[in-house]
């Protein structure tokens, strides 16, 4: 990140940047064209690609894969799912981390317009499967959503009907694990996987503002 920002100072044109953990995220968009993607954007582009093909050690930038790393068998799964309308632009995001708070997947989905509650449910199918692929036997999930975490407990009954076929996807997902614990969290305890669905959505509308909406609709 140091390299790139003394490259965007000499070239005047300053991008969009996130980091989190070991995970750097770069967003080229020219606001005085309109937030068009113009030829300062490739130049920086191409600039960047360059000094990563021609300068930074590999262990400078990134962790060397281990090996013969044995599969956590117990991990923490925090989800989330936002929709900028609801229903709207909407995408879900999910964290999967091992006992000892080490990041094992964090990844976020756009899924088109939709709304707020399907959202939730499809971050904590998502989170899920990939707990399944990695064969993970425990799985303790943490939502800021209560409606769903009620929901998958059995203490509310789903009366939308749009929700019962992921609702039902991630029952039949439950026979894959020896146990899968819900729990509800409150927003501030629920950042990584907020900061994935945020990055889903940013991503896919290429900072272009939407109409006065410029947050996300939280169900509670």
């Amino acid at each position: 990140m140091t390299k790139v920002a003394a490259i965007a100072e000499q070239m005047n044109h300053h991008p969009r940047w996130e980091n989190e953990w070991s995970v750097v995220q770069i967003w080229l968009i020219t606001h005085e064209a309109a937030t068009k993607i113009t030829d300062k954007d490739h130049a920086l582009a191409e600039a960047i690609d360059g000094l990563l093909k021609q300068g930074i050690p590999v262990d400078e930038w990134a962790p060397p894969t281990p090996t013969n790393v044995p599969t956590p068998q117990h991990v923490k799964l925090y989800s989330d799912g936002g929709s900028r309308g609801n229903p709207g632009p909407s995408a879900s995001g999910f964290v999967l981390l091992d006992m000892d708070d080490k990041i094992l997947v964090d990844e976020g989905v756009y899924l088109g317009v939709t709304t707020n509650n399907v959202a939730e449910y499809t971050a904590l199918k998502l989170g899920l499967e990939a707990a399944r692929k990695l064969g993970v036997r425990e799985v303790d999930c943490y939502l800021d959503s209560l409606l769903v975490v009620n929901q998958m407990r059995g203490i509310f009954k789903i009366k939308n009907r749009d929700l019962w076929p992921v609702h039902d996807a991630i029952k039949d997902l439950l026979g894959a694990f020896k146990k899968v614990h819900f729990t509800h969290v409150p927003r501030e305890h629920n950042t990584l996987a907020d900061a994935a669905v945020n990055r889903a959505l940013d991503a896919h509308l290429s900072g272009v503002e939407l109409d006065g909406v410029s947050d996300l609709t939280k169900s509670s």
